[in-house]
């Protein structure tokens, strides 16, 4: 026999939250079992969650119904990421700044739902942010970073996406000091391993490096690339959160003219309009198979 639901009843199940016309989505973790709703003075409904809960804003499309895309600026709060070679500003700042830039650049051609997974200096772990791309249903993840290195002379933009052997040294090494620094705050205990076949985890490597290849497509002759531009290995947020996912690195903030290029905004909004083709074609394409 069908069950009804009021629509308050589903926006509880969910954990969404509507409040002033917009939709908020209030994430915690697994053990939420048992957080109760509660109705706010304006009428909204809220689901109180354990600490950390997320209100997380999604910003809609155009049309309804269209794919939501997740980009998630690498690092924030305690975790500063790289600092650049100037000293004045680290790799939080510039990926959040990158991030806030390609988001209003999606919203404004309005093809695509937007979520960010941070709009603000905080600190998420690896499990939270793909936790976010499970639970919004997101149809591409996008995790956005600057990278370093100790040779001051290596520059220029790559892509990643997951493979279970990485594609080169550096690939191996960038992945290693992403899952281990995750690993050493809590931030990932390999539990959502189990939660992906191995049918979808290979189907979601094959998406996520057919967009890799479309992005690197995108950025010649637009944007300084590394050599082999699109790199794999296994990343843990990569392969946990269940969508395809890539992590794009836009330059190396450890080399004087990358880290100047980064900070121009005329510079950031080439890698935008890149980064906005490729997810938009991107998305389309998976839209109509």
């Amino acid at each position: 026999m069908p069950v009804k639901l009021t629509m308050k009843q589903m926006i509880c199940a969910t954990g969404a939250i509507i409040a002033g016309g917009a939709l908020l989505v209030a994430l915690g973790g697994a053990e939420a079992a048992g957080a109760g709703p509660r109705e706010a003075d304006n009428g909204a409904v809220t689901v109180t969650l354990p600490s950390p809960a997320l209100g997380v804003r999604i910003v809609e499309a155009r049309s309804p119904g269209r794919p939501l895309v997740l980009i998630d600026p690498g690092h924030g709060g305690q975790d500063p990421g790289a600092t650049a070679v100037s000293g004045d500003i680290s790799e939080k700042q510039l990926t959040l700044q990158l991030a806030s830039e390609l988001r209003d650049k999606l919203a404004s051609d309005g093809r695509v739902r937007i979520a960010m997974t941070r709009e603000d200096d905080r600190y998420l772990t690896l499990d939270q942010r793909s936790a976010l791309a499970r639970r919004l249903g997101a149809s591409l993840y996008v995790s956005l970073h600057m990278d370093s290195a100790p040779n001051p002379l290596a520059r220029g933009a790559s892509v990643y996406s997951l493979s279970d052997v990485a594609s080169d040294a550096d690939a191996q090494r960038l992945a290693e000091a992403e899952n281990s620094a995750a690993a050493g705050a809590g931030g990932s205990d390999g539990s959502v391993r189990a939660i992906l076949s191995d049918l979808v985890l290979r189907s979601q490597m094959t998406s996520s490096a057919n967009f890799a290849e479309r992005l690197v497509r995108n950025s010649q002759g637009r944007l300084e690339l590394r050599p082999q531009a699109h790199r794999f290995a296994n990343f843990y947020v990569l392969r946990s959160a269940g969508v395809p996912a890539v992590l794009f690195e836009a330059g190396y903030i450890s080399n004087v003219e990358d880290e100047a290029m980064l900070r121009s905004p005329e510079h950031r909004q080439r890698i935008v309009a890149a980064l906005a083709r490729a997810i938009e074609a991107d998305v389309a394409a998976r839209s109509v198979r």
